[in-house]
C-alpha cells in the first residue's frame, strides 16, 4: 500500500504566500460568549467592569463632575425573569453604536487605561438568557439607540446542520437594530437587559442577594465606612492607582453595595475575631516601578477563614477588578492551606501583566513570573504568623486541658469523700500537672498578657490546691455520723469510683448523690 504526497509549493522569492480563503466559521460566537466562562455569575463582572471603564471615558471627557459617582443600577424583574444593567457613563453614539455591539475582538480599549481590551465580554449574557439588549444614549442625541440579540435563534442556529453561513452571517440572522423615541430617559447612559433569564446553580443568576454577595467581592466597589482600615487602605490605592469606586445599587437599595471587609469577622462557634492591623507593601516590577501594591489584614490566624465572610484569601485584582477566585495566589505559601487563614489583596499596576479572557488568571510571562516572586516574602511572613499561633494555640490547649483535671481534683478533694491516701496521691498528681502549667506560661511564645494571665490562673490553681489537699478532721466529713468501718467501705468505693471514671466531674455528682441519700438515711 502507498500514499501519495501532497507537493508542497513556495512563492517565488520576495512574493508573500497567498491564502485563497480564510473561513470563520458561526461557531466562534459560542466559544467567545457562553462557553468561555466557568461561573454563570461572571456575566455581571463583565458587565459592571465595562460600566466602570464607560464612568471612566465620561470623566476624562468632562461629561461628569469629578465628585459625581459613578453609578451603576441593577433592577430585577422576577415574573419576566429580567435583569437590567445600566450606567451613568460616556454612552455609545449611534454612529459606532452598531459596530461596537456587533464586532468580535479588535476593542479600541486595547493599549488604553481601560478593564477591557478584547471586546468579547458584552457577549458574556448571550449564552443565559432568551434575549440580549443594549441601549444608549450621548449627550446631545434625541434618540436612544437599541440593539437587541435573539438568543433562541441564535442558538437553533448554532445547533442546525443546515445553516451553513459564517460568523457574520450568523449575526445578522439574530440582531435587530432601532432608534426609539428617549422620553424622559437621562441624557446620557448605557444599557444592558438580559431578558428571560435561565434558570441555573440554584437560580442564583436571578436571586438579588447572590449577585450583591459576588458583586461585593469582585466588583471595584469601595470599602465600608465602618471598616477602620478602609480609609488607610484607599489613601494607598490613590497614590498608585485611581479606584473606580463604583456605587452599584441592587433592586433599587438606597446604599451601595460595599466591599464585604469589617473590623470583625465571624471565626466560627459563635466567635468574632478583630483585624490587629494592616501591612501594605508596594511590589517593584523588573524595572523597579511599581508592579503592584499589596495589603494584608493581620488577625489572630486561628484557622480558615469561613466563606461566609466573603474575605478569606489573598486575592487578585486588575483595574481594581478581581481576577481569579480566593485561591489563585495559594503557590506563595509554605501550606496551601494558609491562604484560606489570610485576608488581603494585591492590586496589579504593572499593564504587562494581563489577565487572560475568562479573567481567572493572569496571562503567563516573565513580568507574572517577577511579581509572583516578589510577593514570595509576604507569603512566607503569613505563613509564619500561621504556624506560630497555631503552635501557640496548641500550647494554650495543653494548658486549658490540664487546668481542668487540676480543678477537677480540687472539687474533688473539697468534697472529702475519699480517704487519706487517694487524696495524697490525687495532691501529687495535681502538684506536678500544676509545674507543667507553670512552663507553659513561662514560655516566651505566650509572653505578654497572654502569658501573665495563665501565670496568674496556675498560681490560683496551686493555692486552691494547698488549702484543700491536707487532711479533712473526721467531723468535717460528710460521712462523719457512719460507723468508722462502714465511713472506710465507702470512701473506698468513691476513690474507686474516680480511679475507673472517665469522667472526673460526672464522678463527683455521682458521688455527691450517693453521699446526700447516706447523710439522710444516717439523720433518719
Amino acid at each position: 500500500m502507498s500514499t501519495a504526497l501532497r507537493k508542497t509549493t513556495r512563492p517565488p522569492a520576495g512574493v508573500a504566500p497567498q491564502v485563497e480563503q480564510i473561513v470563520i466559521g458561526k461557531d466562534i460566537l459560542e466559544l467567545v460568549s457562553s462557553s468561555m466562562y466557568v461561573d454563570p455569575m461572571t456575566v455581571y463582572r463583565e458587565y459592571v467592569q465595562n460600566a466602570a471603564d464607560a464612568i471612566d471615558l465620561a470623566r476624562a471627557g468632562g461629561l461628569m463632575e469629578t465628585d459625581e459617582p459613578g453609578i451603576v443600577a441593577i433592577a430585577f424583574d422576577t415574573p419576566s425573569r429580567t435583569v437590567r444593567i445600566r450606567d451613568n457613563g460616556a454612552g455609545v453614539p449611534w454612529d459606532r453604536f452598531v459596530r461596537t455591539l456587533t464586532g468580535l475582538g479588535g476593542s479600541a480599549k486595547r493599549g488604553t487605561q481601560a478593564r477591557g481590551f478584547r471586546g468579547v465580554g458584552r457577549l458574556a449574557g448571550l449564552g443565559y438568557a432568551q434575549e440580549l439588549v443594549f441601549r444608549s444614549r450621548v449627550t446631545g442625541e434625541d434618540e436612544i439607540s437599541e440593539l437587541r440579540w435573539d438568543c433562541r435563534r441564535l442558538k437553533a442556529l448554532l445547533r442546525s446542520t443546515e445553516f451553513s453561513g459564517g460568523v457574520a452571517d450568523l449575526i445578522t440572522q439574530v440582531v435587530t437594530v432601532a432608534q426609539i423615541p428617549a422620553g424622559a430617559e437621562p441624557q446620557r447612559f448605557f444599557e444592558v437587559e438580559l431578558r428571560g433569564i435561565v434558570r441555573l446553580r440554584s437560580d442564583r443568576l436571578m436571586t438579588p442577594a447572590a449577585v450583591a454577595e459576588y458583586l461585593s467581592q469582585v466588583a471595584p466597589v469601595p470599602f465600608s465606612p465602618e471598616f477602620s482600615f478602609g480609609a488607610e487602605i484607599s489613601s494607598a490605592m490613590r497614590t498608585a492607582m485611581q479606584p473606580a469606586d463604583l456605587h452599584i445599587h441592587v433592586n433599587g437599595s438606597e446604599t451601595p453595595l460595599y466591599r464585604p471587609h469589617r473590623n470583625t469577622f465571624d471565626a466560627g462557634g459563635g466567635r468574632m475575631l478583630a483585624y490587629e492591623g494592616v501591612e501594605i507593601r508596594q511590589v517593584p516590577d523588573m524595572d523597579g516601578a511599581p508592579a503592584a501594591l499589596a495589603w494584608v489584614l493581620h488577625h489572630p490566624y486561628e484557622g480558615a477563614i469561613p466563606v461566609v465572610n466573603l474575605v478569606k484569601g489573598l486575592r487578585l485584582r486588575s483595574g481594581d477588578v478581581q481576577v481569579g477566585g480566593s485561591a489563585v495566589l495559594e503557590e506563595l505559601f509554605a501550606e496551601q492551606r494558609f491562604n484560606a487563614w489570610s485576608v488581603g489583596e494585591v492590586h496589579v499596576l504593572d499593564r504587562r501583566i494581563v489577565p487572560n479572557g475568562r479573567r481567572d488568571d493572569f496571562e503567563q510571562n516573565a513580568h507574572l513570573n517577577n511579581l509572583i516572586n516578589q510577593l514570595a516574602p509576604l507569603g512566607r511572613e503569613i505563613s509564619r504568623r500561621c504556624r506560630s499561633n497555631s503552635i501557640r494555640r496548641n500550647w494554650v490547649r495543653r494548658f486549658q486541658l490540664g487546668e481542668a483535671a487540676v480543678q477537677e481534683t480540687i472539687d474533688a478533694l473539697a468534697q472529702g469523700s475519699i480517704g487519706a491516701a487517694e487524696r495524697n496521691s490525687a495532691a501529687g498528681s495535681a502538684s506536678i500537672t500544676i509545674a507543667e502549667l507553670d512552663r507553659i506560661a513561662s514560655m516566651p511564645l505566650l509572653a505578654g498578657e497572654e502569658g501573665d494571665a495563665l501565670a496568674k490562673a496556675a498560681k490560683a490553681l496551686r493555692s486552691a490546691l494547698d488549702a484543700n489537699a491536707a487532711p479533712r478532721a473526721s467531723d468535717d466529713s460528710p460521712l462523719a455520723a457512719l460507723p468508722p468501718t462502714e465511713r472506710a467501705g465507702y470512701e473506698r468505693m468513691f476513690e474507686l469510683i474516680y480511679e475507673c471514671s472517665v469522667n472526673r466531674v460526672a464522678a463527683r455528682k455521682l458521688i455527691d448523690r450517693i453521699t446526700a441519700k447516706v447523710t439522710a438515711a444516717t439523720d433518719n
